[in-house]
């Protein structure tokens, strides 16, 4: 299995930097030494520059071992989540995924669809329902989701100014597509998965709301609202503090075919996730569109989608290859292997730069002593 070649581009660019730096230092070095006629000499010209180029070098090596340092601990800006993971291999999904401005010059989504009383501020959100009684909107994917794993990043925000609010939103992934209706406006009798970030309590005694939970639809059972959903629950946890939040609130949802659900939720501190669920041997359609949806009733708030970031997973087998949609083996630029290959290509750069090191050394100390020798003979 071969390395990213990123990677090696990577490591050749920095190497070619450095060398090149180095070089440039000794010509400047030499174009920089002025002597009075008589003063230095050739051998007092060249002790300056090989002192010069020796101290150099020495800061050059440490920029060089702080540079490895970070490339080998894996220094990222990405969000966490098995696109971490060393064993997994993520590619994002254009067609699933949705950041500002959301439109393109016409207007218009490519990959999604949008109805109902939706608002869209280019620069900072997509609003679903507003803060205002009896509002539902929706946004739904044009292309049905078919991979095998996946995981779906979105930061959303819930918020607004009474202390009466409601009714909440849902994410869908269903065989449905915009199709509004009464469950937080997505209709009823739906067939996938629902999953619903409930902000008022209608009847469900003992439950502390925002509630969020997962519904298995089957196309024939209609939704609890008269009881929050109780009956149709498979999994689901209290989530106090995900509206008006003090920093952006997430909510990742991973899902690997014949293994898991998984959903985790960030809303008590950055980067501090806390699992909701996870639902073994969970069965989402092959074919499902993403989607999402709010409503208010005679309650309100603002309803805002941020981002949505969408990626297709594929595991390393215990056979060295690589599952995933196609079920095709494939190099993985996440892998254990790879990770060696990437810190192989920069442990040889440092190596030759420090027998570089070492070698201009050794001449720095063989010039010495051959001056003082030829010093002693006169």
């Amino acid at each position: 299995m071969s390395a990213h070649p990123c990677a090696f581009v990577s490591s050749s660019i920095v190497e070619v930097g450095f060398f090149s730096f180095f070089f440039y230092s000794i010509l400047s070095s030499a174009s920089s030494i002025t002597c009075a006629p008589g003063s230095l000499g050739i051998a007092g010209i060249s002790e300056r520059i090989v002192r010069h180029c020796a101290t150099m070098l020495f800061a050059s090596s440490w920029a060089a071992v702080c540079l490895l340092a970070a490339s080998l601990t894996g220094v990222s800006a990405r969000s966490g989540g098995l696109t971490e993971d060393p064993d997994i291999k993520a590619i994002s999904l254009r067609t699933h995924s949705l950041e500002p401005p959301y439109l393109d010059s016409d207007m218009q989504s490519r990959w999604w669809d949008f109805g109902g009383d939706t608002i869209i501020r280019t620069d900072k959100y997509i609003r679903l329902a507003s803060d205002k009684p009896s509002r539902d909107g929706w946004i739904f994917s044009r292309v049905p989701l078919t991979a095998t794993n996946w995981e779906i990043l979105v930061e959303f925000k819930i918020h607004g100014q009474g202390n009466l609010f409601g009714d909440g939103f849902a994410m869908w992934l269903t065989k449905q597509r915009a199709q509004p209706g009464n469950v937080f406006g997505h209709t009823d009798h739906f067939e996938g998965l629902g999953v619903f970030f409930d902000t008022y309590k209608n009847n469900r005694p003992g439950t502390v709301f925002p509630y969020v939970m997962a519904m298995n639809g089957d196309g024939k059972t209609s939704y609890d609202k008269g009881n929050d959903g109780k009956a149709n629950e498979v999994a689901g946890c209290s989530a106090r503090g995900i509206r008006n939040p003090q920093i952006a609130t997430k909510a990742r949802l991973t899902y690997f075919q014949d293994k898991y659900l998984r959903l985790e939720l960030q809303y008590k501190a950055e980067d501090e996730w806390t699992q909701c669920f996870e639902i073994p041997k969970f069965k989402v359609p092959p074919v499902a569109y993403l989607g999402f949806s709010a409503e208010t009733g005679e309650l309100s708030d603002n309803h805002d989608i941020i981002s949505i970031k969408s990626h297709n997973l594929y595991q390393k087998n215990p056979g060295g290859n690589t599952a995933g949609t196609s079920g095709s083996s494939a190099p993985k630029s996440g892998s254990s292997m790879t990770r060696e290959k990437e810190g192989g290509s920069w442990t040889w750069f440092l190596v030759k730069f420090v027998m570089f090191g070492l070698a201009l050394t050794g001449l720095y100390v063989g010039y010495t002593v051959y001056r003082t020798r030829q010093r002693d003979r006169f």
